[in-house]
């Protein structure tokens, strides 16, 4: 339950000279004992009550070991605290139809700074067009399901940078990461560039498709925001439509969380019998010193 109090508006009127009508004395009188009158009503709402989900969060890549977290949805009022349940097996198939059963060892991510709940024992080999799929499942009934294929790998043909002409004190440089969009096919990407640590939150993020520049060569840049001497690392990873979807829908709802303004935003969930993001990820990486 929620109580909601709206305190109404007062308002105003600024009375002007000379009047060209005279405003009866009853109203005048009415609208002064208005104005002093605290107006206010309080409103129980009943919320609907809405079962715990399960929640994936699975990004799995070439030649690592896979690793997935799984926890428990909570009502939006709710504490912000993870809830981890313990109970769920979370079964990975290979695309050449083994089962693999993730074991649940909850860690730290050192090479990211994200933390797990089930691991694997053994690196993934992941090529372009492979299937892989996710079973999870607890001992109250609930199973989430989700399919993932390996997008091809877009390469970085250039990364390039040019600092601007203030006094050195001021001098800062954009960069830009250029590459050729297949033009086969209708292509997603996301642009992340950080500053010197991968484990810190990119200074640039952003996702585009290619439904303007299909098969050209695109250029995607910054502001001036990178001094001297920054190591800049440029990651750009190519998507499929799902995680494309899941990303935007969730940029979206982070706009609309608070804002009385927007439309409310529901997560695109890339599995089933849940929440969350299942998929492959396919990208490359340059590294380079502005100088």
């Amino acid at each position: 339950m929620m109580r909601i109090t709206q305190i109404s508006r007062i308002l105003r009127m600024k009375l002007a000279a000379p009047l060209h009508r005279a405003m009866p004395m009853g109203s005048l009188v009415a609208g002064l004992l208005l104005s002093n009158c605290d107006l206010q009503k309080d409103i129980d709402v009943e919320l609907p009550a809405y079962p715990p989900q399960l929640v994936v969060e699975a990004y799995l890549e070439n030649g690592r070991v896979p690793r997935v977290t799984i926890s428990e949805s909570v009502p939006y009022l709710a504490a912000p605290t993870p809830q981890v349940p313990t109970d769920v097996k979370v079964v990975l198939t290979l695309p050449n139809g083994r089962r693999d059963t993730l074991r649940y060892a909850p860690n730290i991510n050192q090479s990211s700074g994200k933390a797990y709940t089930h691991s694997g024992t053994t690196r993934l080999t992941a090529r372009p067009g492979d299937v892989f799929r996710l079973e999870a499942y607890d001992t109250r009934g609930r199973r989430l399901t989700g399919t993932a294929t390996v997008p091809a790998t877009v390469p970085i043909d250039a990364v390039e940078w040019k600092f601007n002409d203030k006094p050195a004190e001021q001098r800062q440089a954009y960069v830009l990461t250029k590459f050729q969009d297949p033009a086969a096919t209708l292509d997603y990407y996301r642009l992340q560039v950080h500053k010197s640590r991968l484990n810190d939150d990119p200074e640039v993020e952003y996702t585009i498709e290619d439904r303007l520049n299909n098969g050209q060569a695109i250029t995607l840049g910054t502001s001036y925001e990178f001094n001297p001497q920054d190591t800049v690392i440029v990651t750009l990873y190519h998507l499929d439509r799902p995680y494309f979807q899941f990303l935007q829908s969730v940029e979206d709802a982070r706009g609309a969380n608070g804002n009385p303004f927007a439309q409310p935003s529901a997560i695109k969930s890339t599995v089933e019998g849940g929440i969350g993001i299942f998929t492959v990820l396919s990208y490359q990486r340059r590294q380079v010193i502005l100088k």
